[in-house]
């Protein structure tokens, strides 16, 4: 954990000022969807989508990761991550030691400078994010697409949305070593309703749907977003599937093709705003994700279904790799508020939201003197 550096005072006007008097020459911002992962979870992670390739039904919605970079004259680089705990200063340089310290910002800084010959200039970072680590909303990858995209804003960087993507899991999965799969950077930089294809060599396919308005408004109309109150760790549940996957746990394996269809069917309900169908392949896809792995389910977990089920949830999944973070409900919406009350008796809350269509996205601000 890093302490905030108290010689440094922060100003609500976006300056700051300490002994030395620095100056902010210019500020960029950025911001990136989460997203929930309706149909296909875990058919983008390898060495599945490289044998049988994989298939993504996700959707952003209006919970994002931020990211603010100010140019600064003190020489040094400085880290201020909410979600990563940490506050603190480095020396120029043209790599940051990756430790336990704000590894995804430290991670992007690395690759922006070697892959761009970026020469080395100071600056303050500050990061955070509308949910907490661990969710099942995809925050981690969100988080290091923000910031991607933080620096080509900054820098100027020729790079679309599948190269950012690209880039953004490389820097997480190979560079940081972090385990998970390809469809969060995506869903980040892309946004809205995605219908995506994983093939062998990490080529991915972003089919973005066009769902008729009317369509959106009833699938919020009959979800509901309930946070177990517990953020999880989705490493060793991954871990998991690729060892199921790569002993040809044949159980394990045919759970996942079934998976896999269920992003193909619920594409379909979605068109045509089958709610009903939308459900039951959400439930269906539930059950076939529990075999993948143990933890994916827990008694805490099961609690939230044995609440919600009675007062009138039709079928529910956990958004995510499993074992906790945030659980999708499908209800008949006139019955929403019964299942949400229900909810209350439990430890954790519901969690308002709404899809949106937007993916990352940054924007440069110039400040003056005068305040």
């Amino acid at each position: 954990t890093c302490k905030r550096n108290k010689d440094v005072q922060g100003l609500s006007c976006g300056f700051e000022v300490n002994q030395n008097k620095i100056r902010i020459q210019m500020i960029v911002r950025s911001k990136a969807p989460l997203r929930l992962g309706l149909a296909g979870g875990g058919s983008d992670v390898s060495p599945y989508s490289d044998l049988y390739g994989g298939l993504i039904l996700n959707a952003t919605i209006n919970l994002y990761t931020y990211c603010t970079i100010e140019e600064t004259d003190d020489g040094m680089i400085t880290i201020d991550s909410e979600d990563a705990h940490c506050y603190n200063s480095y020396p120029l340089a043209s790599r940051l030691n990756i430790d336990n310290e704000a590894c995804l910002i430290k991670g992007v800084y690395n690759r922006v400078v070697k892959d761009f010959g970026i020469a080395p200039r100071s600056f303050k970072i500050t990061t955070y994010n509308d949910a907490p680590a661990g969710s099942g909303l995809g925050t981690s990858s969100a988080m290091v697409v923000c910031i991607l995209k933080a620096f080509i804003e900054w820098l100027s960087l020729p790079l679309g949305d599948y190269e950012t993507s690209r880039l953004a899991y490389e820097i997480e999965r190979k560079d940081l070593g972090l385990s998970g799969g390809k469809q969060d950077q995506y869903a980040a930089a892309f946004g809205g309703f995605n219908y995506m294809e994983f093939l062998q060599n990490d080529l991915v396919i972003v089919n973005p749907l066009k769902i008729k308005r009317w369509i959106i408004d009833e699938l919020e109309a009959s979800m509901v977003l309930y946070f177990t109150g517990a953020s999880r760790s989705s490493a060793a549940i991954i871990d998991q599937q690729r060892k199921n996957t790569s002993s040809g746990n044949q159980k394990a394996i045919d759970a996942m093709h079934r998976i896999k269809q269920s992003a193909i069917d619920m594409k379909l309900a979605l068109l045509k705003g089958d709610m009903q169908a939308f459900a039951k392949i959400l439930g269906q896809g539930w059950e076939d994700k529990k075999k993948m792995a143990e933890a994916i389910s827990n008694p805490m977990i099961q609690e939230v279904f044995d609440v919600a089920i009675p007062a009138g949830a039709l079928a529910g999944k956990v958004s995510g790799a499993g074992g906790g973070g945030f659980i999708m409900l499908m209800v008949e919406p006139t019955r929403k508020k019964e299942v949400i009350n229900a909810l209350k008796e439990l430890d954790g809350f519901v969690m308002p939201f709404q899809f949106t269509e937007g993916g990352a996205h940054g924007w440069k601000i110039y400040p003056t003197d005068k305040i």
